[in-house]
């Protein structure tokens, strides 16, 4: 059950490091593309890197451009090197145009601060790898469009306007766009107030056409008092009544041209504000609401005749009137004339907005307020009457309103005069959009000066009232209102009895009810007013102009020429035409001609495309032309018309243009199927059989398929640039590699082949054609097959057998193993030495495949100073033993393991030897001798004597001698030890003398000898050998003969002194006789060995062989 458990979960380890080695480590993140932005506007690109073993250390990175395929790689900027830049950005950078800032230690956010059409791109963002291996993706791509910016705002030109409390204000803005791509629009009014920083939204309308009340206006939006209409095609107007003294401030309106990324979120690419307008706001004075509050109406004249003046007086009347505030106005019907606010501000109705001029009002008396009307007209017939509100100041100065109360209703009639002022009828006008209006208003029967006011109004809206356009005074000055401020607009006189209305480029807004009031004069003073009406139908012109988009030859082959013919019948105003392409999902501009004549070219599209422009009365004919065509040319083409700023463009059919691949001749030899052994370097080949084009580059793919998985190993683009394949281990990448030789061939190269490099290796090449315009594009694919089989190695080594080995005790041993043969150059070896005895086998030391020395653990301290490990040539492995001793006695084994590495780095025992040598290691043979030559001395008491002990022959050259001197052969005199100490054992020290002029002599004399000093004497010598195990001992020990010593009186010694002189003389002579011999046979040797010429000369007699014994014999 155990083992079953252990088993699960080594496999779920596998497992997992499986899954985690098929996954890089690093990533590399960038907004996906392509990015659509506008010309001037800024740019802001994220780049986050994850996965570094250390996340907190700060990363760098380096922005690339490649502008396209053709084009170079441009460096911009870096977050670590000032210099990184080339030229061309460094002013931008240095001016803050292009900035990198650093957002985190793993993420930094690239911008721009204004996008120039040379900033359309592919921009690369790419990470230092601060680590020594590469397991990821180091650098992430983004591409950018850069557009025009086609976003059109306007508003009714009006600097300031004044309103009491309690009013309502009205504006109008115009907003559209004319881009290619699927952009949405968004508007909002913005109310900027004094004192504050930033503008407060008052309503929106975002891309998804949701309206929604800015902070603080969201009771009035559901009260109903904020509202936002969308009167026209591209006309947006903002209403809000009951005005607040916090309504103070400045007004306009802001337009977001909004588009899609490829991640699904919205992106404002554009942002155009209208002027703003100046909102005055006056407070009313409010007293308590009182229930005796009076009104009453009075008029001066209730019957007048056209052109005569009207006068009205509301009086009013209720407690504490003088310290009230009152709001009055009159009314005809429901319709209100005007108002005096609480703080007798003025304020005209909607409807008689347009005669102003002609409307007074005024606060007489405390009581009394009159209006005056002049000159009335026959429409101004009806019921009057006074409304009036107490008003009540609150605490923040705003006023509050009471209740209404009215007076009684007065009648007036109002009855033609006798003017002859007439106007004939207008006839009814039906336009089409982008012609030009023109209205004529024929006059009779006037007397004095005239003047003409044109007004409109719409027939959308019901309820819908005339609104001013323009007007000419009798002094022929004309006066446009602030919605035809910007139009093409004027009034004319051209005749005494005529007035027209001109008006360019119409569009169905401009549809509608117009009116001409022509106003009669006498002294400045306007005595009667005629109108007539005609109803001007404008046509869209979606209903008579046609797009079309054709061409003779859609379908291509690279490098032929394509034009396309973008038709346009029914339009007689300039227009502006745009070109665009769709390719999948996304759409690039390529150009756009404007009604003016300009042209604008999006990117580097104006090298790829040529223009030609052909016009007649009936239509007008755009012609693209693509030059030597290509797979970039290829796509859905369409051309857009539009007139009107305010109107999306008209679209042509879609047109698609195929451009198709020459056909293909590209033919690759396929290799024979491999079988090698393991660790064999392998070389596979695939070559380009067929003859390639002028221009053909190749691309080749090395793949490798195991149990039903193919991965890529390693793969070379057409300009020779080497990637390895994601999921390539990093040690694989340093035994892989891939060359082109001669003859378009294409060699994969595997260093030490393993086991796990068996598979089914494909080659997978491309031949890729340069386009005419300089860019590449792939033709064709093909790929051949070879099938890898790597066998097991077969272990080769062999090692040499070491002989027994007989050596002294305090011998240094040094045995060998080598290795005779080796399975591979790249094998490594562990050694490990061990010793036999008594059946008890043991560790001595080893030493692994990197040379790692490492003592046995039952090996003494003290044996492991005298035991050493070596690897020298061949190789061969030393062990050294120094000073051996009995106790090293035994069968010592080197077992040898030979190791192989796999690709991946790691290694693995392929086999193991060993070899034996027995080591007998014996006790030094005891070879210490001295002279012991027995001898007589008679001398006198004046005379020294010598007592020579001399060593013959000794054990080891390393031995150490104690010699001592005896009298009587048990007393001891005198003693030198080993570490040349000496020792007066009778206190004589003063008569005794020690000299030890060779190695092997030691002399002792005494001076002044006294008969006393007759007797005995011999010497005690013990040899010393010392070990670095056991120290010093004693190996062996030897007496000399005794030499008799006679102490005379000085008569009695000479005639002995003189013939033991004579003695010596005679052993000198025969020595130096005996040297002469010697040194004349070596001359005459040497001689005969010169005369014999080439003869290879005998022994030598140099001390190097044979070391002279600086011992002197038993016979010396």
């Amino acid at each position: 059950m155990g083992c079953s458990l252990q088993w699960r979960v080594r496999l779920l380890l596998c497992l997992g490091l499986f899954l985690h080695c098929g996954e890089a480590r690093v990533n590399t993140e960038t907004p996906t593309g392509p990015l659509y932005r506008v010309e001037d506007s800024p740019l802001s690109i994220s780049c986050n890197v994850s996965g570094f073993k250390n996340a907190d250390i700060k990363k760098h990175f380096e922005i690339r451009f490649k502008r396209n395929a053709n084009s170079g790689v441009a460096n911009i900027i870096s977050s670590n090197d000032p210099g990184f830049g080339y030229a061309s950005y460094q002013r931008r950078v240095y001016s803050k145009d292009i900035t990198l800032e650093r957002v985190s230690a793993n993420s930094v956010l690239f911008e721009i601060k204004r996008l120039q059409k040379s900033d359309e791109g592919e921009y690369d963002c790419g990470v230092i790898n601060p680590e020594y291996i590469y397991d990821g993706t180091y650098s992430a791509f983004t591409a950018v469009k850069v557009i025009d910016n086609s976003l059109s705002v306007s508003s009714p030109a009006s600097t300031s306007r004044s309103y009491n409390e309690g009013d309502t204000f009205t504006s109008t803005c115009q907003a559209s766009s004319n881009t290619i791509q699927h952009t949405h629009l968004s508007l909002a009014w913005y109310l900027h107030k004094d004192g504050e920083d930033d503008a407060q939204p008052i309503i929106s309308l975002d891309r998804y056409f949701t309206l929604s009340p800015g902070p603080g206006f969201q009771g009035r939006y559901q009260a109903g008092l904020i509202q936002l209409d969308k009167i026209g095609e591209a006309t947006y107007r903002l209403e809000m009544a009951q005005l607040k003294l916090s309504d103070r401030g400045r007004v306009f309106c802001r337009a977001q041209e909004w588009i899609q990324e490829p991640d699904r979120s919205w992106y404002s690419i554009a942002q155009k504000d209208t002027d703003e307008t100046t909102l005055r706001v006056t407070a009313r004075v409010v007293v308590p609401d009182t229930s005796s509050l009076v009104v009453r109406i009075s008029a001066q004249s209730t019957t007048l005749q056209v052109g005569q003046k009207l006068s009205i007086t509301c009086n009013i009347n209720a407690q504490n009137l003088e310290d009230g505030f009152f709001s009055v106005a009159w009314l005809r019907g429901g319709v209100e004339l005007a108002r005096i606010g609480p703080t007798g501000v003025l304020s005209v109705g909607h409807e008689y907005s347009v005669r102003e001029g002609e409307l007074r009002a005024a606060r007489i008396s405390d009581n009394d307020f009159h209006v005056r009307l002049q000159p009335v007209r026959a429409e101004d017939q009806g019921e009057y009457f006074c409304r009036a509100w107490p008003q009540k100041r609150g605490q923040d100065g705003a006023f509050i309103q009471g209740a209404a109360q009215d007076s009684n209703s007065q009648r007036v009639i109002i009855s033609a005069t006798e003017s002859g002022l007439s106007l004939q009828t207008l006839n009814d006008t039906s336009i089409k959009e982008g012609d030009g209006l023109k209205l004529t208003c024929k006059v009779n029967g006037y007397k004095g000066q005239l003047s003409v006011n044109w007004q409109r109004k719409s027939t959308a809206t019901p309820a819908a009232i005339f609104t001013n356009v323009i007007s000419l005074s009798q002094e022929g000055v004309t006066g446009k209102v602030e919605e035809f401020e910007s139009r093409k607009v004027k009034a004319t006189r051209p005749a005494i009895d005529t007035f027209t209305l001109e008006m360019d480029e119409v569009t169905p807004e401009d549809a509608g009810v117009y009116q001409c009031v022509v106003s009669e004069w006498e002294n400045n003073r306007k005595t009667n007013s005629r109108s007539e009406t005609a109803t001007v139908t404008v046509t869209p012109a979606e209903s008579f102009v046609k797009v079309k988009l054709i061409s003779r030859n859609s379908v291509v082959t690279v490098g032929e020429n394509v034009k396309l013919m973008c038709l346009v019948r029914g339009v007689h105003v300039p227009v502006t035409v745009a070109w665009s392409l769709q390719r999948d999902a996304s759409i690039d501009n390529i150009l756009m001609v404007y009604s003016s004549g300009a042209i604008s070219w999006s990117g580097e599209q104006q090298h790829r495309y040529q223009l030609k422009i052909d016009k007649s009365e009936t239509e007008l004919i755009h012609y693209l032309l693509i030059n030597a065509a290509s797979h970039g040319e290829a796509g859905r083409y369409q051309c857009s018309v539009s007139h009107n700023a305010h109107k999306r463009p008209m679209q042509s059919n879609p047109l698609a243009v195929q451009v198709l691949d020459p056909v293909s001749k590209l033919i690759l030899t396929s290799p024979p199927p491999m079988t090698v052994n393991i660790d064999t370097d392998v070389e596979m080949k695939c070559s380009v059989k067929s003859e390639p084009s002028a221009s053909s580059r190749y691309s080749v793919t090395w793949q490798v398929e195991r149990e039903a998985e193919k991965k890529t190993i390693v793969s070379s683009d057409r300009d020779a640039q080497v990637t390895f394949g994601s999921q390539l281990e990093p040690s694989d990448r340093q035994r892989i590699s891939l060359r082109r030789t001669e003859g378009r061939s294409f060699e994969l190269s595997i260093r030490q082949a393993w086991i796990s490099d068996n598979g089914m290796y494909s080659c997978e090449v491309a031949e890729w054609i340069q386009r005419p315009q300089g860019d590449w594009y792939e033709l064709s694919k093909m790929s051949t097959i070879t099938h890898l089989t790597v066998t097991e190695l077969v272990s080769k080594l062999i090692l040499t057998s070491a002989p027994p080995m007989t050596v002294n005790i305090d011998t240094d041993v040094e045995m060998k193993c080598s290795v005779k043969s080796e399975t591979s150059a790249s094998s490594r070896y562990s050694v490990t030495w061990q010793v036999e005895r008594e059946a008890e086998k043991k560790t001595i030391a080893s030493s692994d495949r990197d040379a790692q020395v490492t003592f046995g653990s039952q090996l003494e301290p003290s044996d492991r100073r005298r035991i050493s490990l070596r690897r020298t040539e061949g190789p061969s492995f030393e062990l050294s033993i120094r000073q051996a001793w009995i106790s090293d006695n035994g069968m010592y084994s080197c077992e040898v393991a030979e190791w192989i590495q796999r690709p991946q780095g790691d290694w693995y025992e392929l086999s193991k030897m060993s070899t034996t040598t027995n080591l007998t290691v014996i006790e030094l043979e005891k070879n210490l001798s001295i002279l012991k030559k027995e001898a007589e001395l008679n001398v006198s008491s004046s005379e020294d004597f010598t007592i020579p002990c001399q060593i013959t022959k000794q054990s080891s050259n390393e031995s150490e001698f104690q010699v001592t001197w005896f009298w009587q052969n048990q007393t001891a005199i005198f003693t030198s030890y080993r570490n040349a100490t000496l020792q007066d054992r009778l206190g004589k020290g003063d008569r005794l003398r020690f000299s030890h002029p060779l190695p092997a002599q030691f002399i002792l004399t005494v001076l002044k000898p006294g008969p006393e000093d007759s007797g005995l004497y011999s010497c005690e010598v013990e040899e010393w050998i010392h070990s670095l195990t056991h120290g010093w001992r004693k190996l062996a020990a030897e007496k000399s003969g005794f030499m008799t010593v006679n102490v005379n009186a000085e008569g009695d010694a000479r005639r002995i002194s003189e013939c033991n002189s004579g003695t010596w003389i005679g052993i000198l002579v025969a020595f130096i006789i005996c040297a002469l011999l010697v040194i004349f046979l070596l001359v005459l040797k040497i001689c005969r060995g010169e005369v014999s010429g080439g003869k290879k000369s005998g022994q030598s007699l140099w001390a190097e062989q044979h070391p002279l014994n600086t011992k002197p014999s038993a016979e010396d």
